[in-house]
């Protein structure tokens, strides 16, 4: 049986886009309803340095988070519009909490808008579970691990899914998602050791049925 930390580990992996586009895009549209002049350079700086420090993170929370790979671009995007609309609101210093509760209701709304489109996905999901159970170490290939991590992630309920998501693919602490979600570090604490056990009995049931124990009972 394959392990977890080996198998599912390149399952988290992800690599983001460039951030260029969606750098440009906030400030173009944010110059549509903020008319710039000489003295308002510094907003720019600030949406382009929000872009620059945080795109990777936004990117790979909303795609974790359940938005659909063919939208995750389009939704980074708009939670960078939104950020440059509310720039004023931000905080210094809680650009990154701000962001991730943006990117918390954009991807709800994502899948929302979405969940006609879930046959399609849950094809693809199916016929990843159908090559685990043909081949086991088809998990090594980086695609395969992704496509099975979607499906145990899905079954979590997500408040679960995004302590998980924090602490195991973005490897903040404790302290970090505390902060991050705005909640004490003993219920973070708690989530996550649900979240975990919850994780691994789902991923246990996957492999344990692609080892054929499930079969010809």
């Amino acid at each position: 049986m394959i392990k977890l930390d080996v198998s599912f580990h390149r399952g988290w992996m992800l690599e983001a886009p460039t951030a260029e586009t969606a750098g440009r895009r906030a400030i173009e549209m944010d110059s549509r309803v903020h008319p710039r002049a000489e003295s308002d350079a510094d907003r720019a700086a600030r949406i382009r340095s929000l872009v620059d420090q945080h795109f990777d993170f936004v990117w790979r929370s909303l795609r974790r988070l359940g938005v659909p790979r063919g939208v995750v671009d389009d939704a980074a995007q708009e939670v960078f519009w939104i950020a440059a609309r509310k720039l004023d609101r931000i905080e210094p210093g809680r650009e990154r909490s701000y962001l991730f509760s943006t990117a918390t209701r954009v991807a709800s709304d994502a899948r929302r808008r979405h969940a006609r489109k879930r046959e399609v996905q849950d094809e693809r999901l199916v016929e990843a579970i159908a090559d685990l159970r043909g081949d086991p170490e088809a998990l090594v290939d980086q695609k395969r691990a992704r496509d099975l991590l979607d499906v145990v992630l899905q079954t979590m309920p997500f408040d679960l899914r995004t302590v998980l998501v924090l602490a195991d693919a973005e490897e903040l602490t404790m302290a970090e998602i505390a902060d991050l979600l705005g909640i004490p570090a003993g219920t973070v604490a708690s989530r996550l050791r649900r979240a975990r056990h919850l994780f691994q009995a789902c991923v246990d049931d996957l492999l344990v049925t692609s080892d054929g124990s499930g079969e010809g009972a």
